[in-house]
């Protein structure tokens, strides 16, 4: 990445100045000219990539920010990646949905105007609607693309874009380099087609919802049981976002009748105003609905993002206090839940996958290989989810899957990550759970107990800014060209290095392919099964360090003993890492 001087990013801010840009983005532009130096150099020393997975970024003024010149370079790129594949083939089809965030509707209007003054038919959603919906209604009517405004659980100051394919899932190859190419030739804003056809645009609204969530309401496995169990309390929170929308109506239509809100939650705000952190990762972001869940004597908290892909739940431990159950757990629990119950309805055909990410619990694929169920690993990202679904259409049947992140998709119906069907089925669950006179914290610990306990942990290290994005780089160079022999006093027995596509049995000396796609991450297996993956966010000023660990669970009443264990061997590997 080139290094602007200070004349050069001057000029390229004094370009923004012209008649070109409105008066408030100009307005802003000389305000950082004038007194913000940092500012300008972190809104202008680099253009605001148009990735694989579309925009992200800090809203304002600047070639590095979200806002409505770069969003409108990335649309017009894409209109004429559209043009180029299905040109020919008739009417353009689009479809948009945004979310809660500032500027989201704003940047949704934009988009829907430039897609219709290239000639396109949009389909805009009329208010803010969750990211699965999108995906749904991509391949209910036929669309050929579709776009998304939400920078998903990032900070209020951020939104982003994401661009959809024909299948409903992210773009991926070869389209996405495609659509960076065409992105890319577009120099500037003069070349934007900003003269909105409003004939060419038409609203989704209610009658596309019930379609929606008529497929969710599908996915359900054991309704006479939610019958039996239909007032077990659900505390429930969308953290100002579009969840609000669609998950309580999912969890009624399923047939729960105790759905407990978080009143101050449930009003669309994208300043997030009652956490500091838009995100179900976070245990900040449960904090009001924990509370509202010991008002009520309610048996599961569930907590969606802004745009509705992510879920994060809490549930009663043995000593009825509530605990945050991470990615991991909650991705066992819904992939145990699945497999267990379509064992017990016979519903096996023998052609069932389940999908997960290099970087999720390895103990998805061991109730995989309990059931006889075969299961992918894929690179990190739901459009590679999306992909694989697409190739094996017809062949075999996705049943479900995961990601440590949040991420979960019960059905195929959806090819994102979909947080509306997995709170009805993580409901379920409980209510299933309960049957058996269980909680869902108990079922979790008899999948241990059957499968082992899998413990794992995230550490991100945030670097912002350019200098941010060289020290990243840096690391992973590091640990790419010498890596460790032994990490916390344990040998390195494989290092899987995705960017290299390699795989080397370190004890063996041996080195075999990894058939996958290139992607900047490293894994380091150790002999004691411990696992210690890194990979730079391809979407956040971070680099990210996942760590699991394994172990036999004897029995339950061993459960605290063991966690501990894991823990202590956890902390032993990061502090030898010096992270």
């Amino acid at each position: 990445m080139k290094t602007l001087n200070t004349n050069e990013l001057h000029n390229k801010a004094l370009s923004w100045l012209s008649k070109d840009f409105n008066a408030e983005t100009r307005a802003e532009v000389q305000n950082m000219l004038d007194n913000d130096e940092k500012g300008l150099k972190d809104a202008f020393y680099q253009d605001l990539e148009f990735g694989t997975g579309g925009l992200r970024g800090v809203m304002g003024a600047g070639t590095n920010r979200m806002n409505i010149y770069t969003l409108g370079m990335a649309t017009q790129g894409l209109s004429n990646y559209l043009k180029k594949q299905f040109g020919e083939s008739g009417e353009i089809k689009v479809a948009i949905a945004y979310d809660c965030r500032n500027n989201s509707r704003y940047f949704a209007e934009t988009t829907a105007g430039i897609f219709s003054a290239n000639g396109f038919k949009v389909l805009l959603f009329e208010s803010l609607r969750p990211t699965p919906e999108l995906s749904y209604a991509i391949r209910h009517y036929g669309c050929n693309s579709g776009v998304v405004i939400t920078a998903s659980h990032n900070p209020r100051e951020y939104n982003g874009y994401k661009a959809y394919w024909d299948d409903g899932g992210q773009v991926v190859a070869p389209h996405d380099k495609g659509i960076i190419d065409e992105v890319r030739k577009i120099k500037e804003v003069t070349e934007i087609n900003f003269n909105t056809k409003k004939e060419n645009i038409s609203t989704l609204g209610k009658e596309t919802d019930d379609l929606f969530l008529n497929e969710v309401l599908k996915t359900g496995i054991n309704p006479e049981i939610i019958s039996r169990f239909s007032d077990i309390g659900i505390v429930y929170t969308p953290i100002h976002g579009t969840g609000v929308k669609l998950v309580p109506e999912a969890l009624r239509r399923f047939g729960f009748t105790n759905i407990i809100h978080v009143p101050e939650q449930d009003i669309t705000d994208g300043n997030f105003p009652t956490v500091k952190s838009p995100n179900p990762e976070e245990p900040d972001a449960l904090k009001l609905a924990i509370k509202r869940a010991i008002e009520t004597g309610a048996d599961i908290v569930m907590a969606t993002d802004p745009d509705a892909d992510r879920l994060g739940i809490a549930v009663r431990d043995k000593n009825e206090q509530f605990i945050l159950l991470n990615g991991n757990q909650t991705a066992a629990i819904l992939t145990w839940y699945i497999l267990s119950q379509w064992k017990a309805k016979n519903k096996y055909k023998g052609n069932e996958y389940i999908i997960k990410t290099i970087v999720t619990s390895d103990l998805l694929e061991k109730i995989a290989d309990g059931y006889n169920i075969e299961y992918y690993n894929v690179l990190t990202g739901f459009k590679f989810f999306a992909e694989l679904i697409r190739k094996l259409e017809g062949e075999k049947k996705y049943i479900g899957g995961g990601e440590e992140s949040y991420g979960y998709l019960p059905s195929d119906f959806v090819r994102d990550k979909d947080a509306v069907s997995s709170c009805a089925l993580i409901a379920e669950a409980a209510a299933w759970a309960k049957s058996q006179n269980k909680s869902l914290f108990e079922l979790l610990i008899d999948i241990y107990v059957q499968f082992g306990i899998y413990k794992e942990k995230l550490v991100n290290i945030v670097r912002k800014g350019s200098e941010g994005a060289v020290e990243i780089k840096t690391m992973m160079t590091s640990l790419r060209n010498n890596p460790p022999e032994k990490i916390n006093n344990v040998k390195v027995v494989q290092i899987n290095d995705y960017e290299q596509r390699k795989s080397h049995d370190v004890i063996k000396g041996t080195v075999s392919d990894i058939a996958l796609m290139k992607s900047d991450v490293l894994q380091f297996i150790l002999e004691d099964g411990s696992k210690i993956s890194v990979r730079p966010s391809g979407t956040e000023p971070k680099i990210k360090f996942y760590f699991s660990v394994n172990a036999k669970l004897e029995s339950a009443n061993k459960f605290e003993d063991t966690q501990a264990m894991l823990d202590k061997r956890i902390d032993g590997i990061i502090k030898d890492l010096k992270i």
